[in-house]
């Protein structure tokens, strides 16, 4: 996959948790603009264009995650321990994985990447009925996990 305006410089992922915009369909929507309080998303004046990241103005707060109708915002943490990264990203299904439980990750398409442990699950009601779902994983699949596998997923 190519490159987006809305993906952390690794300079920007040394620092801290941050928003990571995978967005790769220039279509009209822009609710991620307006949901960030610190204004590091911008569209612009073309409602297709992709989403830009100012990671500076990024503080990680994830708000943006559940505003996304396209569920293409994550929040990265490189440095939660020494050997392990957090990845918070939607999560539209039921039941809602627990907080503690082993779990499959896996890649923008689906296909497994590695386990991880479910650190937390955010809910409000101002999320829409979409949770946020935050895993431990190994620091190498940082770039690599977006999701979790349901149960019987393979």
């Amino acid at each position: 996959m190519e490159r987006t305006p809305g993906i952390p410089t690794p300079e920007r992922l040394e620092q801290g948790p941050v928003a990571c915009i995978e967005c790769v369909q220039c279509i009209p929507c822009n609710p991620c603009e307006a949901a960030c309080p610190q204004k590091a998303i911008t569209v612009g004046a073309e409602i297709t264009a992709l989403p830009k990241l100012d990671g500076d103005r990024c503080n990680g707060c994830g708000i943006c995650i559940t505003r996304c109708p396209g569920l293409a915002i994550f929040r990265l943490h490189k440095h939660y321990t020494d050997t392990t990264a957090l990845v918070s990203f939607p999560y539209e299904y039921v039941p809602l994985p627990e907080q503690g439980a082993s779990v499959r990750c896996s890649s923008r398409d689906g296909a497994f990447v590695c386990e991880g442990v479910v650190s937390s699950v955010r809910t409000a009601p101002t999320f829409d009925h979409t949770a946020i779902v935050t895993v431990e994983i190994p620091k190498e699949h940082l770039m690599d996990v977006r999701g979790i596998q349901r149960k019987g997923g393979q």
